[in-house]
């Protein structure tokens, strides 16, 4: 079985703000689309994944502070095709819901895991690091639903923000002491990516699961966000746990791309992040376009 493919896409560049104020944060999201549902057929241009609304589901009521350095919360819902909150989801990767933030400028990265109350408002402790405006993506599977959904919006934080250039391509990262390599190339065909790690010369042979993994893949198109999660190859106990963790990836334009490789290691969880250009390539793909499968993971 092949591994778990997202992504979210949408065309014409950077998403507009529309200085739309939600609560304590000003929030923005995206027309409602009609794209088919994840799943249903490889991604294309036309899918909607940074759309707040897609197959009758809504990621609704975010709020968060509204300025830099200011201590609050995070808090949305998602409500499903008749307009109530979802309370029931299915466990993916060890959690109900993952979101993922980042800047505009692709700074700022954060996987995190927020909790969710008896009325279906999800929250977590928050607080903005820099101005700016932050892409704020949901990715879960309601019980009941349509599959894998990624919903999306956008929350602007009060001050002048400093927009870092795109840092350059770069196959290799270096984190926390942590030495990564990449080796393969991200094309839109698909293609194995295959990522090798050291620590002080050494290889590292006992990485730790972390949400059923011994590593989570993020890229991120640097032109609009466009958002592409896959989870490894393998299985851990069957698995190596180290030094290469490889993934299967399909790169649905050609242009630059920000990676964020997760992983976890002597107790914390450490990001390593590259540069990459993916180009378009006609070749057949062992891909499974946009269907998810779990294969490999608990």
């Amino acid at each position: 079985m092949q591994d778990r493919l997202k992504f979210a896409a949408v065309g014409g560049g950077l998403v507009a703000l529309f200085g739309v104020a939600l609560g304590i944060g000003a929030l923005v999201g995206e027309p409602t689309g009609s794209a088919p549902d994840h799943g249903a057929m490889a991604h294309t241009e036309q899918d909607t994944g940074l759309s707040d609304s897609r197959s009758g589901y809504t990621l609704a009521d975010l709020t968060a502070p509204a300025e830099p350095n200011q201590a609050g919360a995070l808090r949305f819902r998602i409500t499903g095709p008749d307009a109530t909150p979802v309370t029931r989801f299915t466990t993916q990767h060890d959690k109900k819901l993952h979101l993922i933030v980042v800047r505009s400028d692709t700074t700022g990265y954060r996987h995190v895991h927020p909790t969710m109350d008896d009325t279906g408002t999800w929250s977590i402790d928050w607080t903005w690091a820099a101005p700016g405006s932050y892409r704020v993506f949901a990715d879960f599977v309601p019980e009941q639903g349509p599959g894998d959904l990624v919903l999306s919006r956008t929350v602007t934080v009060a001050g002048t923000a400093t927009t870092q250039p795109l840092p350059s391509e770069s196959r290799s990262a270096t984190v926390d002491g942590y030495q990564w390599r990449m080796t393969g190339d991200l094309i839109t065909a698909g293609s194995e990516l295959r990522f090798t790690v050291t620590r002080d010369g050494a290889p590292v042979t006992d990485l730790e699961p972390y949400l059923g993994a011994y590593a989570h893949l993020v890229a991120l198109r640097a032109n609009d966000l466009a958002y592409l999660h896959v989870h490894p190859q393998g299985e851990i106990g069957r698995t190596p746990a180290g030094p290469q963790v490889t993934f299967h990836a399909q790169a649905p334009s050609a242009g630059a791309y920000r990676l964020y490789l997760d992983f976890s290691h002597g107790g914390f969880v450490h990001t390593a992040q590259f540069t990459v250009r993916a180009e378009s390539s006609t070749a057949p793909s062992t891909s499974n376009g946009a269907h998810h499968s779990d294969a490999g993971h608990p």
